[in-house]
């Protein structure tokens, strides 16, 4: 995982595609958001979020 996270920091650097770096962050927040909260009684709630 570490090997990705560098290359992507590498390609973030070179290629000055800063813009991505949030957008990246805010789908991975997201997944854990869905990932953690499966099954449980919060998930109507974040379903609303949509």
């Amino acid at each position: 995982m570490s090997v990705f996270l560098k290359q992507f920091w590498e390609f973030l650097r070179v290629r000055k595609k800063w813009w991505l770096g949030p957008i990246i962050g805010m789908l991975l927040l997201l997944g854990l958001l869905i990932f953690f909260t499966q099954g449980s009684a919060l998930m109507p709630f974040v379903y609303t979020l949509f």
